[in-house]
């Protein structure tokens, strides 16, 4: 069935703010195998690209001269086994939707947009969190940095979700907080909705982005601005 609109979310940062539960997770495994812990401002601009890259930048900044030691392939994977482990168990300890999410997606759901998450999180992790913040059934599809053989910043992580949906991909809109999303959606030449004060380490004039927006409060009048052109 061919939608009015698709909208494509990514999750950390955008539609809940995660950065608590991933930094107790991240400090977590840190303690365990004998390295620095990082504040949430630090995990903040860490977050994004998966647990094994938030991991392998995380002690590039805290130990570079170990660095090749410290990347050790069964090392990272024993540190990347024990973060999910211990993340899947503490998701929603302090995680919370952002400002106004839930509301923006009744909306959407009342005016049949067709709405899924994009996020470069393990997929079973994310339907796991989407389900536990009570969000999940306002989404078609769900995509995980596993789903498809490639994810964020590559652009097909973002239009085989769109085919998958049978939308089409010039009704379609990004929304995220990071340089992973709108490079992808630059790529894709989908427009891109940005969160200000995202988990990126890149400031917002460096990133690309259509709309700037601090939250969902009021994020309706962008999107009519689409259902109706």
């Amino acid at each position: 069935m061919s939608q009015k609109l698709t909208i494509l979310f990514d999750l950390d940062g955008t539609l809940v703010n995660t950065a608590p539960d991933l930094m107790m997770a991240h400090n977590h495994v840190m303690q365990k195998f004998g390295y620095s812990t990082k504040s949430l401002d630090e995990i903040r601009g860490l977050v994004g690209k998966g647990a094994a890259v938030l991991i392998g930048r995380s002690l590039w900044g805290s130990a570079k001269k170990e660095f090749s030691k410290i990347t050790d392939e069964k090392i990272k994977k024993e540190m990347v086994k024990e973060f999910i482990n211990f993340y899947s168990k503490n998701i929603v300890v302090e995680s919370k939707l952002i400002d106004g999410t839930l509301e923006f997606l009744k909306w959407a759901k009342l005016k049949n947009i067709s709405m899924a998450v994009c996020t470069n999180k393990q997929e079973h992790l994310a339907v796991d969190l989407l389900k536990k913040i009570k969000i999940y059934d306002f989404f078609e599809f769900v995509a995980g940095g596993n789903t498809f053989e490639y994810c964020k910043p590559d652009p097909r992580h973002l239009t085989n979700i769109i085919e998958i949906l049978g939308g089409d991909i010039k009704k379609s809109i990004m929304i995220g907080d990071s340089e992973n999303d709108a490079d992808a959606a630059k790529l894709a030449e989908i427009p891109m909705i940005l969160l200000k004060d995202g988990y990126t380490e890149k400031k917002v004039e460096q990133i690309y982005h259509n709309h700037l927006i601090e939250n969902f409060i009021g994020i309706e009048k962008i999107i009519s601005s689409y259902l109706n052109g």
